[in-house]
């Protein structure tokens, strides 16, 4: 078996899920915010918030983070040395901030105590793509 080309196939798979899911949360919330607190549709976008996070997101960004360190450790197949690294590291790390800070606002829209506007949240929206695109042009261009 060629347990680096399934190593690699399985960090793919879980990173395009994480990405899925960071882009599809905040466009939950987008809906979300302008639902009436306590109403019905409030509480279906809830489950569906917490079980995309609890369920797909989070495991899939511990799958991203577990088979990465796998590639760059186990295979050495990274060079530290090469700048891209440095950046790609850079742009994952703020990405899992920003699925922290996700799972913020699921708390707060738990409690019923979101004081965001859909406005912010189609803001927020963009700032995965934003970061995947800089990770992917490190990854495949190499630029340093």
């Amino acid at each position: 078996m060629n347990w680096y080309a399934i190593t690699l196939a399985a960090h793919v798979i879980s990173v395009i899920a994480w990405m899925a899911g960071s882009l599809y949360l905040p466009r939950l919330f987008v809906y979300h915010a302008d639902a009436a607190k306590g109403s019905e549709t409030s509480e279906t976008f809830k489950v569906m918030e917490r079980r995309l996070l609890r369920a797909i997101m989070t495991p899939a960004m511990i799958a991203s983070w577990l088979f990465g360190l796998t590639l760059a450790f186990h295979f050495k197949v990274v060079d530290f040395s090469a700048g891209w690294m440095w950046l790609k590291a850079v742009f994952v790390i703020l990405l899992s901030g920003y699925h922290g800070l996700l799972a913020r606002h699921l708390k707060a829209f738990a409690q019923d105590r979101n004081t965001k506007s859909a406005r912010y949240f189609r803001a927020i929206n963009e700032i995965p793509t934003v970061l995947m695109i800089v990770i992917v042009v490190a990854v495949i261009v190499k630029p340093f």
